[in-house]
């Protein structure tokens, strides 16, 4: 059967960012020529998922679709699933397979170890007892991918011999860095290890940049030294080739590899789905990862159904879901006006 890996990167207006993108896909044909990599983009590019989609299904049988993407919010669960449901239909020959994203995992904290590293190596007096860290991320309205992150940080601190190391976040959520920085200054920190937590560059690369400068103007003081984002290095190329092996060998599929759930059809309908970013650049989520909120309370509307009327609804089946758990759901036909009426009564919704 003939295969091909798809890469889907999430775009950037700053032309570089995908360039780099496709600069990743090039060394990485070079390493493994006998593998035909194609690369597509959730937005900001000529080359959008459906394009990238169907040029995947041209050259192989068989798709193996990977999220070139640290953390799983809104276009994890949502929008690479719902273009690859389309795929689907127009191409119903072809299989395709979608990989987990690449997440909070060793690989990734080994990456930002050895950015410590540099960056300390930058600086005149590198005692991490009085240089405080800084993983600064993205941000998402999404508790779990801010989770993940949070989650690298405290690795992080559990692995090297600094006192604080602190999460901090360019955007959607907070702390931002610059009160980061000022508790560490509070906190008698005289330099500062600021450690993105990105793959390519982009508008908010540069941003930071913008930021840590202003910080240098402001707190002339302290001895500030940032590294770079992650893209090419060795790990992430090592994750994209463990997911295509466990893609070959069987491995249960992405996040929401659950593509027919009654959930994201209901969204789909009523105009929750899939979402591109506006002008700004700011990357609110807000809509998509609402839908992952009324997810995750619809599942508990449910649960509770379920319990109330265990006794007359016997057969239910197992569906794997993002939240690393199985929800079992009764075959009891839950009408869309219910799941309508259970996203109501969510906090802040009307009656």
């Amino acid at each position: 059967m003939k295969e091909c890996i798809l890469l889907v990167g999430h775009g950037s207006r700053e032309v570089s960012g995908n360039l780099e993108i496709e600069e990743f896909a090039h060394q990485w044909r070079a390493k493994r020529p006998d593998w035909q990599i194609e690369v597509c983009f959730i937005e900001f590019s000529d080359v959008p998922m459906d394009l990238g989609l169907d040029r995947a299904a041209e050259k192989g049988e068989r798709v193996y679709v990977l999220p070139l993407i640290l953390n799983a919010a809104g276009h994890v669960k949502m929008d690479i699933p719902a273009a690859i449901e389309q795929a689907r239909s127009r191409h119903p020959s072809t299989e395709f397979l979608y990989a987990p994203h690449l997440t909070a995992c060793d690989p990734i904290l080994t990456i930002l170890k050895r950015h410590l590293r540099k960056a300390m190596n930058k600086l005149d007096m590198p005692d991490p007892r009085t240089t405080g860290v800084i993983v600064l991320g993205r941000g998402s309205s999404d508790r779990q991918a801010n989770g993940d992150m949070a989650k690298m940080a405290r690795w992080l601190m559990e692995e090297c011999d600094h006192e604080l190391v602190d999460l901090a976040f360019t955007g959607i959520t907070h702390p931002r860095i610059e009160r980061v920085v000022q508790r560490q200054v509070l906190l008698g920190m005289t330099q500062i290890v600021i450690l993105p937590y990105y793959l390519f560059t982009g508008t908010l690369i540069e941003r930071i940049q913008r930021q840590v400068e202003h910080l240098r103007l402001q707190y002339p003081q302290i001895r500030f030294a940032t590294s770079t984002y992650f893209g090419f290095e060795k790990e992430i190329t090592e994750l994209l080739e463990q997911r295509v092996h466990d893609l070959q060998h069987g491995a249960p599929q992405g996040m929401m590899a659950c593509d027919g759930c009654k959930f994201r059809s209901f969204a789909a309908e009523h105009g929750m789905g899939p979402h591109h970013h506006g002008p700004d650049d700011h990357h609110h989520h807000d809509h998509a990862h609402h839908t992952h909120d009324v997810h995750e309370h619809v599942h508990a509307q449910t649960h509770a159904h379920h319990h109330d009327h265990a006794h007359g609804h016997e057969r239910h089946h197992e569906h794997d879901h993002s939240h690393d758990h199985i929800h079992h759901h009764t075959h009891h036909q839950h009408s869309h006006a219910q799941l309508a009426e259970a996203i109501v009564r969510l906090p802040g919704r009307g009656k």
